[in-house]
């Protein structure tokens, strides 16, 4: 079996792809009219940026229907699971204790998220 290399996906694609995973599928104008509430961006660049994606093997086209419509061909957990293995690496020296230590000092956790933090702590130690 051939082995397939991973594509980083740009900050860019990135957000196409949030989209996408939470739509599941969607057409090039849902997609650029969720990508607007939050920036400003041209129709023809999101168009533009979905076809290299499609190239890259990031996202599938259906090309069946007037409107083409998008999936992601990457699932989010792989795509959050190498990005966060590598910025593990690159950022904080393979220190994962480095990076939890950084990220619950710069952003206020609610007491729910507090309490899945330490769900998942109780059951790593208890492995």
């Amino acid at each position: 079996m051939p082995v397939t290399k991973y594509i980083k996906p740009t900050e860019s694609e990135l957000e196409i792809l949030q989209v996408l995973w939470a739509k599941g599928v969607a057409s090039v104008r849902e997609v650029h009219e969720e990508l607007s509430k939050t920036k400003e961006a041209g129709y023809t660049t999101t168009l533009k940026l979905m076809q290299i994606m499609n190239e890259k093997g990031l996202v599938k086209r259906d090309d069946s229907f007037k409107s083409h419509l998008y999936e992601p061909a990457v699932s989010r957990e792989k795509t959050q699971q190498r990005l966060l293995g590598k910025m593990i690496n690159t950022l904080f020296g393979g220190s994962s204790t480095q990076l939890v230590i950084q990220a619950l000092g710069n952003h206020q956790a609610s007491s729910d998220e507090l309490e899945e933090i330490q769900r998942l702590l109780t059951e790593l130690k208890n492995r």
